[in-house]
């Protein structure tokens, strides 16, 4: 069974609890920025400080997908299937094609200065790519210790058609996870310093207002706030202290998932999209949920 600490008895209902979390694969150094396809049914991941992009089928386990990744963090799919990363050790927003392995750089400076370090990324069905940009890749264990360029840590909002970049909010101590809801009218952001998620309204033309505090993220066990989704009842998964807590629609905290390690980030997978894979520290693990979350990649 599932190590939880249950706070409110409808996480019975969203987490099987009679589930059990199952190491997939083990021996990374700290895992992050975990993607679902469904087409071939992989898990692909970033192990940020081994450099390194992986991917995980049940018929092949793990296989290395790229060497030398820029100190790959977040991951998400566009809707052509192409690959949207941050790089720490670059400051780089990249695009890559995982058929022809051809590899662009989206963007690396705002207003003429290099981004601090790309962190989490998500794409919108518009087709524009959202990310934070907090120091951490430059800092040791997480990236290359060097000084920041700006002087906030900003969201932002890049519309591949036109390659504007767009700073949407500046006023995080360090920006982290995000996610939309599935009308796409609301975004999430988190903060790991100040450990709470915040919710903004998304407006016609990819601007935010309407800043709320959404929920915080108590606890003193290790971690601190990252990656982040939603499932199809609204429910908000983000990772915090001791793991991975789960908050209703109106910000009711639930419970926490405990977890062995520190947890980074996790995604929905498999046919059902009710398998959750965690990536925690130096290993990817599964356990099963009773309600669906969404896939990272979306075609039209």
């Amino acid at each position: 069974m599932l190590d939880v600490t249950k706070m409110d008895a409808s996480l019975a209902t969203i987490v099987d609890l009679q589930s059990t979390l199952a190491p997939v694969a083990t021996g990374f150094d700290f895992l992050e920025g975990p993607v679902w396809h469904p087409e071939n049914q992989s898990v692909l991941f970033s192990d940020i400080m081994g450099n390194s992009l992986y991917s995980w089928t049940a018929a092949d386990g793990v296989m290395q997908q790229r060497r030398n990744s820029y100190m790959a963090n977040g991951n998400a799919y566009d809707a052509h299937g192409r690959l949207i990363t941050c790089e720490h050790a670059t400051s780089r927003l990249t695009r890559t094609d995982l058929t022809t392995g051809a590899y662009e750089v989206l963007a690396t400076k705002y207003l003429g200065r290099e981004l601090n370090s790309p962190n989490d990324v998500v794409v919108k069905r518009d087709g524009t790519i959202w990310f934070t940009d907090p120091t951490s890749g430059r800092s040791a264990g997480y990236g290359v210790p060097r000084e920041p360029v700006l002087d906030f840590s900003g969201v932002y909002c890049f519309d591949p058609a036109t390659s504007a970049l767009t700073c949407v909010v500046r006023d995080f101590a360090k920006p982290n996870g995000l996610c939309f809801s599935a009308d796409e009218k609301t975004l999430y952001i988190n903060d790991t310093v100040r450990q709470h998620i915040r919710q903004f309204d998304v407006t016609a033309n990819n601007t935010l207002e309407n800043d709320t505090l959404f929920a915080d993220l108590a606890g003193t066990a290790p971690g601190v706030a990252d990656g982040m989704k939603i499932d199809q009842a609204a429910n908000v998964y983000c990772c915090g202290p001791g793991g991975v807590h789960v908050f209703s629609e109106n910000g009711t905290a639930l419970g926490v998932i405990n977890m062995p390690e520190h947890t980074a980030n996790f995604v929905f997978g498999d046919t059902d999209l009710k398998t959750l894979y965690i990536t925690a520290s130096t290993t990817l693990y599964r356990m099963r949920v009773h309600v669906p979350g969404y896939a990272t990649f979306q075609p039209k």
